[in-house]
C-alpha cells in the first residue's frame, strides 16, 4: 500500500477475511480486520512511505494468527503514559493502539531495517 492510500485499507480487510476463511478460522475475521485496520492506518498516516501487511497462521493445537504491518519509519509510537487521560469522546484519533492492546492476545513493535513492524496475535482457539 502506498503512503496515505487509505482506500487500500478496505481491500486489505477483504483479503484478510478471505484468507482467514480459506484457513478455516473465519471467526477471527472481525477482530483481525479491526486490529489490522488500526495498525495499517497508523502506518499510512504517520510514516513517510507505504506499508506491507502479512498474515500467518501457525499450525498445531495452539494455532495462532499473527498479523504484521511493516512500515518505513523507524520511530516507534510514543508510549502511552500510565494514568494518561483517554482520548475525548469526540476525538477522531488516538484509540488505535488502545484497541490493539485490549483485543489482541499479544502485540508489539519491532525495529526492522529502516522501519519497524507492528504486530498482533490472536489465538485460533477462539475461532
Amino acid at each position: 500500500m502506498a503512503r496515505a492510500d487509505l482506500r487500500a485499507v478496505a481491500d486489505t480487510r477483504r483479503r484478510l477475511r478471505d484468507q482467514l476463511r480459506q484457513w478455516g478460522v473465519p471467526a477471527l475475521a472481525d477482530t483481525a480486520e479491526l486490529l489490522a485496520t488500526e495498525i495499517v492506518t497508523n502506518a499510512l498516516q504517520h510514516t513517510g512511505g507505504g506499508a506491507v501487511l502479512t498474515a500467518t497462521l501457525s499450525q498445531g493445537p495452539a494455532r495462532r494468527l499473527r498479523v504484521e504491518v511493516h512500515d518505513t519509519l523507524a520511530r516507534r509510537p510514543p508510549p502511552r503514559p500510565q494514568g494518561a487521560v483517554p482520548p475525548a469522546d469526540d476525538a477522531t484519533s488516538g484509540r488505535g493502539l488502545l484497541l490493539v492492546e485490549a483485543l489482541a492476545d499479544t502485540w508489539g513493535i519491532q525495529a526492522r531495517g529502516a522501519g519497524k513492524t507492528v504486530w498482533f496475535e490472536l489465538g485460533a482457539r477462539a475461532a
